[in-house]
């Protein structure tokens, strides 16, 4: 094995290649273990004492993996116990781990040899393909659309311009194209823009029409809040720009047009980002107060959970015990891990830099992440492992 620096530097090609395929024979096999060990724990159900939904949860809170890898992983690991030749093959260093994740969706016992040799000599992309493939023949097409469902924006031209992006099932597209069609049809035509020429520009506008409220006479209520963020020393001074939340950088005038056409909220902060003036005495955040509270904490707060979906705002000291409705005593945690807390014997402190602690059931301060090796045992630890899969 080479030493660190000069003397990899030093090594002729040949032998730096020779190192490099041996290395990564090694990393295989240390990761068919990991696989072998991950099998069993999800077996186990390890994860339903540590604070996560399932394992694949487990293993993003854990070791910081991405939810779609852990998935992959769990998958492969169950699969593997049912194909010997792509096991082994991975442990030799044949194949790579994300060769070996998408052809454990689609292989049998039967075509894993020739599946073998047919990975070898294409890409990941290609084996992902067919794994899709073969997974969704299944699949019906409805299914499959339903599932494939997306919205999607982003800012562009240094904030200047939006994109917007929308893939639906046939039938609900249909549905908002009829809602744009009707509201583009009562939109008032700009000057000059009356002709067919302008039907895309019309549609636009009649989709910040409905989403701004204006869709129909007496609209309200419901519609979208616009929240402008503007730090009071720079308003005092005049030279603070103002920040759409999760948007760009506007520039006042642009504030004044959405004053004037849609729903906005301006939120004056202080120098650290601390929201003004929002402390309530009322058990249940208003709508502006819950706003804060996601721009504020982003995603569930739970070390590593990263949902940001049905999230909700946690009183961190309960309300019945004195806690007030207010930004410093709510915390935005998925309903999971609120469950957590209220009926599993959880309990979360937030301390007033912000950090967040958790604490198990009895107390214990729950650390996510693997625990440190102690360095006088880790070569036995090593051992152990390698015994448990070999």
């Amino acid at each position: 094995m080479f030493a660190e620096g000069t003397q990899i530097a030093a090594q002729p090609d040949a032998r730096l290649v020779e190192a490099l395929d041996a290395s990564n024979a090694r990393v295989c096999a240390q990761q068919r273990a990991l696989l072998a060990l991950l099998a069993e724990v999800d077996r186990r159900e390890l994860w339903r004492d540590d604070g996560a939904r399932d394992t694949a949860h487990w293993l993003a809170i854990r070791y910081g993996t991405s939810m779609w890898k852990g998935h992959r992983w769990i998958a492969a690991a169950h699969a593997l116990e049912h194909l010997p030749a792509i096991s082994a093959a991975f442990t030799r260093g044949e194949l790579g781990i994300d060769k070996l994740a998408e052809l454990t969706r689609f292989a049998t016992p039967e075509n894993e040899v020739k599946l073998i040799r047919w990975a070898a000599q294409i890409s990941v992309g290609a084996i992902r393909q067919r794994a899709d493939l073969a997974v969704r023949a299944s699949l019906e097409p409805v299914v499959e659309a339903e599932q494939s469902r997306t919205v999607s924006w982003w800012y562009f031209d240094e904030g200047r311009r939006f994109n917007l992006q929308a893939d639906l099932p046939a039938a609900d597209g249909a549905i908002v194209a009829r809602a744009l069609q009707q509201a583009a049809d009562a939109v008032p035509a700009m000057p000059g823009e009356a002709d067919e020429f302008y039907a895309d520009a019309r549609r636009a506008d009649a989709l910040v029409a409905l989403c701004s409220g204006r869709g129909e006479a007496g609209a309200d209520p419901g519609c979208a809040t616009v929240v402008i963020h503007a730090q009071l020393e720079g308003l005092q001074t005049g030279g603070g720009g103002c920040e759409v939340e999760n948007g760009p950088v506007v520039h006042p005038e642009t504030v004044r047009r959405l004053l004037c056409n849609a729903r906005t909220q301006t939120v004056i902060e202080d120098g650290g980002g601390n929201v003004l003036g929002l402390g309530r005495t009322r058990r249940e955040p208003t709508a502006s107060m819950m706003r804060q509270v996601r721009y504020r904490d982003r995603e569930c707060r739970f070390p590593g959970c990263g949902a940001r979906r049905f999230t909700q705002a946690h009183h961190v000291r309960f309300w019945r015990h004195g806690g007030t409705t207010d930004l410093d005593n709510l915390l935005l945690i998925c309903s999971f891990h609120h469950r957590l807390v209220h009926e599993h014997g959880w309990s979360v402190r937030r301390d007033a830099d912000g950090t967040v602690r958790w604490f198990m059931p009895g107390g214990v301060t729950y650390r996510a992440g693997p625990s440190p090796p102690c360095s006088s045992t880790a070569a036995q630890d090593h051992s152990r492992v390698d015994a448990l899969v070999s």
